[in-house]
């Protein structure tokens, strides 16, 4: 069996995590603690953890649509998927870079309108790949509550 594929599959969603970590790392020590959170905020320590997961099931899902090369809409599907990552490592950059929670918000909306559209594409080609997204789908509906709320008390 040939792990090749899968493996770069979920190394290239853990790099739009690691990219936005770039962003995130500093700010959380500093600027985070600063500002205001609502108290049902997730302690810093859940983060991690949350999206090293939800990363590997982002690529375990685009490595499975992957293998329906001569399925139609691949390609579409997996150009929307690359966009998505795009807008998921910008958020980390607008909300904690730039320490806009503003701006953010507006981002995430968009984001979130990618990941379903990125979800119901990879759900037509395979449907295992489109119920993996689905925890991302919550979680970042979470996400985008919070840096509202956040957004709102600063």
């Amino acid at each position: 069996m040939n792990f090749i594929a899968p493996i770069v599959s979920i190394v290239i969603a853990q790099l739009a995590g690691i990219v936005g970590s770039l962003f995130t790392v500093n700010s959380v020590r500093t600027w985070f603690q600063t500002i205001i959170k609502p108290s049902w905020n997730p302690p810093s320590w859940v983060f991690g953890p949350v999206w090293i997961i939800l990363y590997t099931l982002m690529g375990i899902s685009a490595y499975l649509v992957f293998k329906q090369k001569d399925v139609k809409d691949v390609k579409l599907a997996l150009s929307v998927y690359g966009v998505h990552l795009l807008l998921n490592a910008l958020w980390s950059v607008l909300f904690f870079g730039l320490k806009n929670p503003g701006f953010a918000f507006f981002e995430i909306i968009i984001l979130l309108v990618f990941i379903v559209i990125t979800m119901v594409l990879f759900w037509r080609i395979n449907t295992l790949a489109g119920v993996l997204l689905l925890p991302y789908l919550v979680w970042v509906s979470f996400a985008t509550f919070l840096n509202y709320t956040i957004w709102q008390l600063n």
